[in-house]
């Protein structure tokens, strides 16, 4: 087992745990709504400290029932969620994209410095290329193609447009 897998499935039990340790140990049993949220239990401290205030602000939309209320809260917490994944998964993507394309930059440069390749009109690639320029782009040939002008097996794999002259 890998060591992400292994980690993945510990915080799979630690999240288990604690969904299933407050029932176990009965915690809030001696509430009439045990798995109230912490909005309802700071409301009770505050009435029971201070029995005259009153609150600056009330709810927008009261929602007709407790069960609507927690209906409303897990969409809220599922599209915050959706959210970040769509946004990590953007960011791990862009990585990984950035990452395959220096490998191929480099992978690229360093068969087109080698300047082994041969063009259609010229020492390097390219038509009127050099060889050494692994970005540049001929008419027939790249330095890309890992020293080889289009009829070689290397032909077709080009790195960007240019006219090998840079």
């Amino acid at each position: 087992m890998s060591r992400n897998a292994k980690i993945n499935s510990l915080l799979l039990l630690l999240v288990a745990a604690l969904a299933v340790i407050p029932l176990v140990f009965g915690l809030g049993d001696h509430k009439e709504e045990p798995f109230a949220g912490a909005d309802g239990e700071a409301e009770t401290a505050i009435t029971e400290l201070h029995p005259d205030y009153e609150p600056w602000f009330s709810p927008l939309y009261e929602p007709p029932s407790g069960e609507i209320e927690s209906a409303l809260f897990a969409l809220q917490a599922a599209l915050g969620a959706g959210v970040l994944a769509y946004y990590f998964g953007l960011r791990r993507g862009r990585r990984q994209g950035e990452a395959r394309t220096r490998e191929l930059i480099a992978a690229d440069a360093g068969a087109g410095a080698a300047g082994t390749g041969t063009g259609t009109a010229g020492t390097g690639t390219g038509t009127e290329g050099t060889g050494a320029d692994a970005a540049s782009t001929g008419a027939e040939g790249t330095g890309a193609d890992a020293g080889t002008g289009a009829a070689g097996p290397g032909a077709g794999v080009r790195t960007g447009p240019g006219d090998g002259r840079d």
